[in-house]
């Protein structure tokens, strides 16, 4: 049999179809630039970033026998992997094979040809002690002399063989016997079975630790009776931390000790829940969520929030788009981070504007505004609604925190979680879901306060976007889930109902729409109204404050009642006429124009009346004439003071006539960063054909990489037609005249993926060196990056690299 202890070999011997599903599973190696053979697949998949990639997507079963593969090192079978876990019943042992298969599609385990059970390096070293359990024999006694192997078999009455390698073998057969080194422990002096009883149970970090040159009296009492017979090791130098072999710590441990493996998610309280009331309150929730977003968005359009000088937007501000649009922090944080991720709000200096995008989406129906939010929070690397820190203190929305891994595991977690539950089944409390997403997702990041249920903060989130409801995965949560998109905007157009384009105005002066107004008829009543509720049904209220307000626009009253009356159920009612018409009509009565500043108007009366007003005192207002009087403040102060005194001044322009104080929205100038995120936060440059593969794609894949030698040949760097695989690849090769394709593939990489690399560099004096670099960024024609050799930031030519090297 063909023996497959390498990654390269297995995968190579996979059919298309297994292969197909790796390559799905394993998006991080499949994505653009596609491998070209099944050793540069096999490569992607060993390395360390992309083992730390893997890990916190796996659940707990995944990782208890990742693990205990690590603690078993390279003498580890499918048998002796299920004897160190229990898993010996018919339905566990069915369990360990569905771990062990799951283990495989994400390439981190795999058979040899000895039944063995193999591991990448870097997963294997994911754990410094796994299971609390020290490195082999084998690998602790590799600078053991041959003399001293001989004398630990000589005390334990084994013949010992002629070389060192045999005298070795020797000895790990002979602590591999679990019921041997029991026997033996059982004939050692009480203090050494004490010593080696407390050792196997203790971590290595707690064994006894040996000082250079220390007589043997110092050493713990029998631990030279452990140390003759190989049950303890110490460094051949005597320095360093007394260790005990796993195979020794495994037979102390005994055979009733397993490692914890738990295939089965906990179990949960279940009741049942019809489609029809999942569905109900799904968009019920869904559609108030919908119009609060919507809501919090306009008061961003209409005043962007200001930015705190550490970032972020603080409390003051998320407190104010609250109270404009009616909605609790968790829903005007959520807004916020989702639409900022859909690159609907951008920062701008210091503030936070809605960008281009935003037009677009504000004119959409909610239910393809909402598909757009749910989406971006489905991939969100944060918690948005988390408001606290681990010290209590207040975090601000948008903050610009690094990426976090575990908190989009965590939303991951938890739509899996919600999809496993039977059909019909919700469970009876929400908080009931947390144990499960810890068990879908073990390396997850819980952001819920201390002292509350796990993962209650992210299932709270769920809720209020109307993913979770009843206790169960809406079908909006499913799509999520599965990450169909146009299946999302489906189910999203059935759920909730279209905008309303009407409201009903009542002679109370109020205006009421049920489900979410549509962007004419919000920005119509907010132009001339005042909201006081959002939400499944939102209310406005008119006063003469806000008709002024529209006035002040530079709307006619006439305008103002025709665009109403268009909007309404119902015709205006008399007190609203009669309010627009009282408000237009001391409308401009008083005329504030931009000296110093004068206020002058046609009324005498008017005017000796402002100026023996008590609240207009501090203004200092004189009168220079029947109908002039002047301020002491300027143009803006006295607008605000003579309003809040209950009067209707308009102000006018240098050339005398009314200006108009009509607001223009405020638009990012750019929008925000897409694509990849370099080290410094800077954009990569985007790879052709970006974007995850489909299952189709993996298929063609598949089937080509198997077709393919398992090494690449290397291309011809001239006129051998092969398309460079991203454009950072074509741009270097443009610039880097002396350097082969393959030169050219490892500098494009590192420039991608901050990894870095050494380069033979020409500089300008001619002199030939050697430079590590690391966080290079592409400037053509020339290279920023940081020079391990004069540890600080340089600018290279590119034309004058001749060599690279891994770093």
């Amino acid at each position: 049999m063909k023996s497959r202890s390498t990654l390269a070999t297995w995968l190579s011997e996979l059919d298309a179809s297994r292969l197909a599903r790796v390559l799905t599973v394993r998006k991080d190696a499949a994505s653009s630039p596609e491998p070209r053979s099944v050793g540069e697949l096999a490569d992607r998949l060993q390395r360390p970033g992309s083992v730390a990639l893997v890990l916190p997507q796996l659940t707990l079963p995944c990782l208890q026998a990742a693990e205990a593969l690590a603690a078993l090192g390279a003498r580890a079978t499918r048998d002796s992997l299920a004897e160190l876990l229990g898993a010996t019943s018919p339905a566990a042992v069915h369990a360990l094979d569905a771990t062990l298969e799951a283990l495989s599609d994400w390439a981190l385990v795999w058979h040899d040809g000895n039944k063995a059970l193999r591991m990448p390096t870097p997963l294997r070293q994911a754990w410094s002690t796994p299971l609390g359990l020290d490195a082999p024999l084998e690998e602790l006694l590799v600078g053991t002399t041959s003399e001293e192997l001989r004398g630990m078999l000589a005390v334990l009455g084994v013949k010992p063989p002629g070389t060192k390698q045999q005298r070795l073998a020797a000895l790990v057969e002979h602590h591999s016997d679990a019921e041997r080194v029991a026997a033996l422990v059982a004939e050692a002096p009480a203090a050494t079975r004490k010593l080696l009883e407390q050792s196997a149970r203790s971590t290595p970090r707690q064994s006894l630790f040996v000082v250079f040159g220390a007589p043997d009296d110092d050493l713990q009492p029998g631990a030279r009776w452990a140390l003759d017979r190989g049950l303890l090791v110490q460094d051949r130098h005597r320095y360093g931390t007394v260790r005990m072999p796993v195979e020794v710590a495994l037979a102390l441990r005994g055979p009733d000790w397993h490692a914890p493996f738990e295939p089965l998610p906990p179990v949960t309280q279940l009741v049942p829940v019809t489609s029809s009331e999942v569905e109900r309150e799904a968009a019920a929730a869904a559609s108030a969520f919908a119009a609060h977003a919507a809501s919090v968005l306009s008061a961003c359009a209409t005043a962007p929030p200001a930015r705190l000088k550490s970032g972020g937007i603080g409390a003051r501000e998320l407190a104010r788009l609250g109270k404009v649009a009616q909605a609790e922090d968790a829903v005007v944080r959520i807004a916020l981070e989702t639409a900022y991720a859909a690159g609907l709000l951008a920062r701008d200096g210091d503030r936070v504007p809605p960008t281009e995008a935003y037009d677009t989406w504000a004119e959409q129906e909610p239910a393809e505004q909402l598909a757009v939010l749910l989406r971006a929070w489905r991939d969100l690397p944060l918690t948005p609604t988390r408001a606290r820190d681990e010290d209590n203190k207040a975090l601000p929305a948008l903050a610009g925190t690094p990426a976090c891994g575990g908190c989009l595991q965590a939303r991951h977690g938890l739509l899996t979680a919600a999809a496993g539950l039977p059909a019909g089944q919700g469970v009876k409390v929400a908080s009931e879901l947390g144990p499960l997403v810890a068990w879908h997702r073990p390396l997850a990041d819980d952001a819920s306060p201390e002292g509350t249920a796990p993962f209650c903060t992210v299932i709270r989130e769920g809720e209020l976007l109307g993913v979770l409801a009843r206790g169960a995965l809406s079908p909006l949560g499913a799509h999520l889930a599965a990450h169909a998109d146009e299946e999302l905007d489906i189910t999203a157009r059935r759920l909730l109902p279209p905008a309303t384009t009407t409201a009903r105005i009542g002679a109370d002066l109020t205006a009421v729409v049920t489900g979410t107004p549509s962007a004419r008829l919000a920005a119509l009543l907010d132009s001339t109204a005042d909201r006081e509720t959002s939400g499944s049904a939102s209310v406005w209220r008119f006063s003469a404050g806000s008709i002024r307000r529209a006035l002040d626009a530079g709307r006619t009253p006439d305008d103002i009642a025709a665009d109403l009356a268009g909007s309404s159920a119902t015709a205006l009612p008399q007190p609203l006429t009669y309010l627009i018409a009282d408000t237009a009509r001391g409308h401009g009565r008083v005329r504030i124009a931009p000296a110093a500043c004068v206020i002058h108007g046609d009324e005498p009366a008017l005017l000796t009346e402002l100026a023996a007003h008590r609240a207009l005192s501090k203004l200092a207002l004189r009168q220079l004439a029947p109908t002039v009087l002047v301020s002491g403040s300027p143009p803006a102060t006295t607008l605000a003071t003579l309003r809040a005194a209950g009067y209707a001044p308009v102000a006018e322009t240098t050339e005398g006539t009314v200006r108009i104080e009509k607001s223009l929205p405020q638009r990012a100038a750019v929008p925000p960063p897409r694509g990849n995120v370099g080290r410094r936060g800077t954009r990569t440059t985007a790879t052709r054909g970006s974007g995850l593969p489909t299952d189709t794609g993996m298929d063609v894949l598949a089937d080509r990489l198997l077709k393919t030698p398992p090494t690449a040949p290397e291309p011809d760097p001239f006129g051998s037609g092969v398309p460079f695989a991203t454009d950072t690849e074509e741009i270097v090769a443009g610039y880097a005249k002396h350097l082969s394709y393959s030169d050219v593939r490892q500098v494009a990489h590192a420039i991608d993926t901050g990894a870095a690399i050494t380069v033979e560099y020409i500089a300008t004096s001619g002199n030939r060196t050697v430079r590590t670099l690391s966080d290079l960024e592409l400037d053509p024609p020339y290279l920023d990056a940081w020079c391990h050799l004069r540890e600080a930031e340089r600018v290279f030519t590119l034309s004058r690299i001749h060599g690279v090297m891994p770093a």
